[in-house]
């Protein structure tokens, strides 16, 4: 099989894949994503989406998809800073694992359920006061609003690939042998849209192709009838990609640790590689690429330090739970914006001004 086709497998099946049984983001988790660094980033990501709702002339619905959602994390801080948005928001939490769905009701308020297809489009549509939140599997098209990834496009199956510097291709197969799996080399084609992209790489170097991620971006796109999608990943162009030494571009992780071989133990970890921005942008050119460090500066995670301080100084003789939650704003926003780490996240959004009539008919007909 092709490794995207054992990668999907082994991340995502619902008896053996990793996010189908034990793995998860979080501190007790596997790894730390920036929601689970504390509420701050959900409060920045509240402001975004405030903002995005003025910018829509402030609808009576405004849905937001969290695709890749996890254990909710980002949902219940973005909740909890109550975003002046909240009166209009449907905020849905699409997440593939059950077993992460399960977690979704926990410490959410206005939590209305895991919804079917049906139950969905009910949802999205359905006038009253908001905020409301709801789990599912299944994510609408035709709605104004955010579409909303963070950490996702990194974890969608990729091909493993190289060129000759002649327009020819190779990929990594996955084997099975008598002691386990291993790779194995074998030719294959590339999209007339990708190939450009790939072969900016210098030949012979193993590159990520990322067709799935490419495919989610277009589906993205065309789910809104206004709005933004907004991705956050951590990523480079596809030549930088190539150039880290022994494929250190590839990893997995369990525990917090960094694990071993993608290969080893499938279903045990996380399988991971940098988003390749420019094989995203054969999809549709982003209106914004940005680091997360400039994202959130822009957002006022320095005013939000800042007043974080002044709380923490003004109870700091005696301390109750609001000034210890302030008084950590300022080592979240130093991981959120760590150069080397998190604040070199690459931010991209595409903007979508008002769906056309083609562009329906061509949603409508799928």
């Amino acid at each position: 099989m092709s490794f995207a086709q054992y990668m999907d497998i082994a991340l995502y099946d619902e008896s053996v894949g990793f996010y189908a049984t034990d793995g998860r983001a979080g501190r007790r988790g596997d790894f730390l994503t920036s929601p689970e660094v504390g509420p701050l980033f959900g409060a920045l990501i509240a402001r975004r989406l405030d903002e995005e709702w003025l910018a829509l002339g402030s609808p009576d619905i405004m849905v937001v998809a969290e695709f890749g959602a996890g254990p909710g994390t980002l949902a219940r801080s973005i909740a909890f800073a109550i975003p002046e948005c909240g009166s209009a928001l449907r905020y849905l939490m699409v997440e593939r694992s059950a077993e992460q769905r399960a977690l979704h009701d926990e410490h959410l308020e206005g939590w209305v359920g895991d919804l079917d297809a049906a139950g969905v489009e009910t949802f999205v549509r359905s006038v009253g006061p908001g905020p409301q939140f709801a789990s599912s599997p299944f994510a609408p098209y035709g709605f104004t609003g955010v579409v909303l990834a963070n950490e996702l496009l990194d974890n969608l199956a990729f091909d493993i690939v190289r060129h000759d510097g002649a327009g020819n291709f190779e990929r990594l197969d996955v084997h099975h042998v008598e002691d386990g799996l291993e790779f194995v080399v074998a030719p294959t084609e590339v999209s007339a849209s990708l190939a450009p992209v790939l072969s900016s790489a210098a030949a012979g170097e193993w590159i990520p192709l990322q067709e799935h991620a490419v495919q989610w971006i277009m589906e993205a796109v065309d789910r809104l009838d206004r709005g933004t999608v907004i991705a956050i990943d951590y990523g480079a162009v596809t030549d930088e990609i190539a150039r880290r030494p022994d494929m250190g571009w590839l990893r997995t992780f369990v525990g917090q640790e960094q694990g071993g071989h993608p290969l080893d133990a499938p279903g045990t970890c996380d399988i991971t590689a940098d988003v390749a921005i420019d094989q995203l942008a054969t999809a549709r050119v982003p209106s914004l690429v940005t680091t997360q460090r400039e994202f959130l500066q822009r957002l006022g995670i320095g005013d939000l330090v800042d007043e974080g301080r002044r709380r923490w100084t003004e109870k700091a003789s005696a301390p109750d739970v609001e000034a210890l939650r302030a008084r950590s704003r300022v080592g979240e926003a130093e991981a959120l914006l760590e150069s080397g780490g998190l604040g070199d996240f690459v931010v991209l959004e595409w903007t979508v001004e008002m769906r056309d009539e083609a562009a329906d008919r061509s949603r409508n007909g799928r």
